[in-house]
Parts: C-alpha cells; sequence; structure tokens
C-alpha cells in the first residue's frame, strides 16, 4: 500500500504508487504513525530535488517533515510550490530573476511564499480562475471534467500519477479552469520551462480532435 503522499496538480495529497521525478515539503504533515493529519503545516512549500548531497530519508519518520512527491515541476508548480532555494538552488534562481522581472521589485522567498500562498487559496480548497486556453503558457495546469491537463505545445496531455496517459489538440478559443497559481503563470509566459514527465510527447496517439 502506498503511503499518502503524493501531490496531485489539484494539490491534493493521495496515496498513489506513482513518485514522479521530485519532491516536496509543506512541514511535518503526518502523525507517528505515518498517517496524514493536516494539509499544511507553513507558508513555505517547496519542490526538491529526490537526491541532494548523499542524503538518504526515510519517508514519513516520525516529528520530521513530510517527504511529498510530484509526477513533475509542473504538477508541483500547478499545487502551489515553487523551486527550493537551497537543493535546486540553479533553478530556484531562474524563477525568483523572472519574478522579479514580471512583478516587480527584488523580492526574497518570503515575499514569493506569501503571495503563492494568497493565490493558491484556503487549505482544504484551491484557488482556481478562468482564462482563454490559447493565452495560456505552457506548463500550465487547467482542469476540464474533472481531469487535470497539462498544457504543452499544442496539445493538453492528461495527468496521472505515472506519466501523462492522452493528449489532444488545444481549442482555438476556449475558456477554462486554471489550476496553476495566477503568479506562477506569469512566470511560466515569461518564459520559465518547468521540468516535465518525458511521458509528455508528440509520440503520444491523440485521444480526440475535441
Amino acid at each position: 500500500m502506498p503511503l499518502q503522499n503524493r501531490v496531485t496538480p489539484f494539490g491534493e495529497i493521495l496515496a498513489l504508487p506513482g513518485r514522479g521525478l521530485l519532491c516536496g515539503n509543506r512541514g511535518i504533515l503526518h502523525d507517528d504513525h505515518r498517517r496524514i493529519v493536516r494539509f499544511s503545516q507553513c507558508r513555505r512549500w517547496i519542490a526538491c530535488a529526490l537526491e541532494y548531497r548523499e542524503i538518504r530519508r526515510t519517508p514519513m519518520t516520525p516529528h520530521t517533515w513530510t517527504e511529498l512527491f510530484f509526477l513533475d515541476e509542473a504538477t508541483a508548480f500547478s499545487a502551489g510550490h515553487r523551486p527550493c532555494a537551497e537543493c535546486r538552488r540553479a533553478d530556484y534562481n531562474r524563477y525568483k530573476a523572472m519574478w522579479e522581472g514580471v512583478h516587480g521589485d527584488p523580492v526574497s522567498a518570503d515575499v514569493i511564499d506569501r503571495r503563492l500562498q494568497a493565490d493558491r487559496g484556503g487549505v482544504r480548497r484551491k484557488r482556481t480562475y478562468e482564462a482563454n486556453l490559447q493565452d495560456l503558457p505552457d506548463g500550465t495546469f487547467v482542469a476540464l471534467n474533472g481531469d487535470a491537463l497539462l498544457v504543452w505545445d499544442a496539445h493538453l496531455y492528461t495527468w496521472s500519477d505515472a506519466g501523462y496517459t492522452t493528449r489532444r489538440p488545444r481549442q482555438r478559443t476556449r475558456d477554462v479552469e486554471v489550476l496553476t497559481p495566477h503568479c506562477t503563470v506569469a512566470i511560466l509566459a515569461a518564459g520559465y520551462r518547468p521540468l516535465v514527465h518525458p511521458s509528455a510527447s508528440p509520440l503520444l496517439r491523440p485521444s480526440s480532435d475535441r
């Protein structure tokens, strides 16, 4: 039975078998029996490398931070996380530089975290908004008929914990529900290309042309 520590683009923490390409941190979310008892403990939601300085951890060890896992960076962004400033310093610096170019004056990690917290909404209810699909940059997640779909190049890729399963072409004009926080969508629009799982490939067969 997998642990309840896989994060979806909706920000949910579920027990799913796929581990993904990144791990993350929202504080101590589990009890002594490795059960999730809270959704978040802190404002600082980060996305980390799976390996760093040969550090070895046992997932969900009591009284230490809960290891969360994301399919890829685009998933972590959709859930409301940002790059870790320690284990992913180059990615954090790139994200921060683009943030300052888009949102204004030089900022600290705390300023970024406060804005992300506001944009992702309440503890249990994710804040979303509507936008035209053609206006969204690559790496954004949208919701359609209960599925989370990655916007990437000319297609939408259906998310699963093990990888992207199907693709469909983007609609020419359509308003959609956007899952990725507004402030991070602006960073993606500025040119940040997130790490995306290799299953998001042009080789996938289109599911439909609708």
